[in-house]
């Protein structure tokens, strides 16, 4: 077979995105936090963008002192902003007139004063575990060996105090053998908090056993030959197996009960994530306003002085122009994609608040089926764009601070029409609630209750809800005293 050369000419169409267009859809699924971040890192990356400083009083965004380069580049009666007709010939109020000519605020740009944190609050510490234990070993005396490899073992602990690494594992990090590795290992399982530096559960819970002199009881003994029967709350096998009564078994495993299963936590230096909303829900006079969350975002704007340097294209060399120039077409795509990111949030609350009018007016039991399709063909976009507005964000409303998410759901049948999924989870939530703990209700049980109710569900449907609730099984929900 003869091989050839040879030129040919195809038309072919592909769907390239832009560097731009890729930040627009990142900014689209970034939640507030993160988009506080994205937009701090460009104001530092970006000369052509600067936050705006509000005068107090009147709430107008106004530009910091300026600096000596502005000075010396003209006076206060060229403060005006240069037009960007002189450099490209176009100005961004186009990107703005729909904002405007409907007279929604989509809440990135609106006014307000941002909170200065507390003194007390920024100059608050908390030891962790790691620093706690280092501090134990450091007044500790023991040969330098074992005070090596248990440093070695401290640094493999997780937050919970649980050891990561095997015995061969640290053997051969720090370059000793086995015993001395156990050796070392005892002396951290000495230290406090008790349970540190333990390998499973088991062993952490009867290493808390010595402080509390529990050593030689039943309490020791549930622990060592009988956990797996614990474990599944199987007390009449333990009392059969361990030749004891039923009532000493329950005092004991209330002992049990009050161990600590995860010994580092109290010095976890890990400060509680609290949930920001990312839109407000507002009922007033009947009417539902919605408000978007600029809290904690910079407010941007062009920098008046590079913009007068572009204009002035004398000053500037072909090198410092083409910079600037970039940076001035990515600020003004940055401002552009932020705008439309809220645009976009504020008409995907429109339609879910369409939608869903029932459950903000009357409560969580009106929920109705809702997919991410309803809401694309509402609005006339499509389902993936949907899915990043409502990738993890939140809204604030009367009936709490709930994932966007959360009002897409499946249809359940049911006597009085379809109904939401939802819905159904909360009613399996309620009826577990309800129940006795002593005699707690299997899967066959909530299903019973809720045929009673018109709803038509498999039970391992009802067992997945369950599950999805992160409720445990009627076995484990048992309390025996």
């Amino acid at each position: 077979m003869a091989h050839e050369q040879r030129l040919e000419l195809k038309l072919s169409q592909k769907l390239i995105l832009t560097p731009q267009l890729q930040q627009s859809i990142k900014l689209l699924q970034l939640p507030l936090l993160e988009l506080s971040q994205d937009i701090n890192q460009e104001l530092m990356n970006n000369p052509l963008l600067e936050e705006g400083i509000e005068r107090e009083g009147d709430g107008k965004s106004e530009q910091t002192e300026p600096s000596m380069e502005e000075e010396r580049f003209g006076d206060s009666a060229d403060n005006a902003e240069a037009p960007l007709e002189k450099i490209f010939g176009f100005t961004t109020d186009s990107y703005f007139e729909e904002r405007e000519s409907d007279g929604r605020d989509f809440g990135y740009f609106n006014e307000g004063t941002e909170e200065v944190p507390s003194p007390f609050e920024r100059n608050r510490s908390k030891r962790n575990l790691y620093d706690h234990l280092l501090w134990q070993l450091r007044l500790s005396t023991v040969p330098e060996d074992v005070g090596r490899t248990a440093e070695i073992i401290i640094n493999n602990l997780n937050d919970y105090g649980y050891l990561q690494a095997s015995i061969d594992e640290v053997s051969a990090m720090a370059e000793v053998d086995g015993t001395m590795v156990e050796r070392a290992l005892r002396h951290v399982q000495s230290f406090d908090p008790p349970g540190v530096g333990s390998r499973d559960l088991q062993e952490c819970l009867l290493l808390q056993l010595s402080p509390l002199s529990l050593e030689g009881t039943l309490v020791e003994r549930i622990l060592r030959e009988g956990f797996s029967e614990l474990e599944g709350k199987k007390y009449k096998q333990l009392a059969t197996k361990l030749k004891t009564s039923l009532d000493d078994i329950l005092a004991a495993v209330k002992i049990i009960e009050g161990l600590e299963p995860r010994p580092g936590r109290n010095y976890s230096s890990d400060e509680p994530v609290h949930i920001i909303p990312d839109v407000y829900v507002e009922e007033s006079e009947g009417k539902f306003i919605i408000t978007l969350n600029d809290e904690g975002i910079p407010r941007l704007r062009l920098s008046n002085y590079y913009r007068k340097l572009l204009a002035n294209k004398k000053s500037l060399g072909p090198e410092e122009k083409q910079f600037l120039e970039e940076k001035l077409r990515s600020a003004i795509w940055l401002l552009r994609s932020l705008d439309q990111r809220n645009k976009t949030i504020y008409k995907v609350t429109e339609s879910i608040l369409k939608f869903q009018e029932d459950f903000f007016r009357k409560g969580a039991k009106y929920l109705k089926p809702l997919n991410l399709r309803d809401v694309a063909e509402d609005l006339g976009m499509h389902e993936s764009t949907i899915s990043r507005v409502t990738s993890n964000k939140f809204i604030q409303c009367p009936q709490g601070l709930l994932n966007f998410r959360y009002f897409f759901s499946n249809a359940v049948p049911s006597s009085q029409g379809d109904m939401s999924s939802s819905t159904v989870k909360d009613m399996i939530r309620a009826i577990i609630t309800e129940e006795d703990p002593a005699e707690p209700m299997n899967d066959q049980k909530i299903l019973d209750i809720l045929k009673g109710r018109g709803i038509s569900v498999a039970r391992r449907t009802a067992a997945k809800y369950r599950e999805e609730l992160r409720i445990p099984s009627h076995l484990k929900r048992k309390k025996w005293f």
